[in-house]
């Protein structure tokens, strides 16, 4: 049987270890977020060296929106989600604009199940090739299933 990746982000867990020129975000824009707890500030999921992470003040659906300006080309998205206190079932939708969000093209949609005594911590590496990049967003539903759940982002990094 032979099975290939059609359209879409290209997935590739080895990019992890390879160096890269990551895409300084202190140079984005603006940063739009839904809420944000104030120990768990996005600057610390976007800025190196990194840190705590960034963590929503309100239970539910969440949305982290990066706006370009100029637009960027992106070539490799980075998402590290992580989560130990309690069993749920993540899922986020990846997306960007190049018209300033007037229409949005999907880039992945993707459930994780974390547990405290197995899965704690998910990172996504994609391969992307994305021209002129206004607007990325990131939506996060922390609970498909709809427990009380803060949605949160370990670190995300561009390239």
């Amino acid at each position: 049987m032979r099975k290939r990746l059609i359209g879409g982000a290209e997935h590739d867990a080895s990019l992890a270890d390879q160096d890269q020129d990551w895409l300084n975000l202190e140079l984005v824009e603006e940063v739009e977020i839904t809420s944000e707890d104030a120990g768990h500030p996005i600057e610390s999921a976007l800025l190196p060296p990194g840190g705590v992470g960034w963590r929503a003040a309100e239970a539910g659906r969440q949305t982290i929106r990066l706006l370009f300006t100029p637009p960027q080309r992106l070539q490799r998205i980075r998402l590290e989600f992580a989560e130990s206190t309690i069993e749920r079932t993540q899922e986020y939708l990846l997306r960007w604009s190049s018209d300033g969000g007037q229409s949005f093209r999907e880039i992945v949609r993707q459930q994780w199940n974390f547990s405290p005594h197995g899965a704690t911590y998910e990172t996504e590496d994609y391969r992307v090739d994305l021209l002129d990049v206004a607007i990325l967003e990131l939506i996060i539903t922390p609970d498909t299933n709809g427990k009380l759940a803060f949605a949160s982002l370990a670190r995300l990094r561009l390239a």
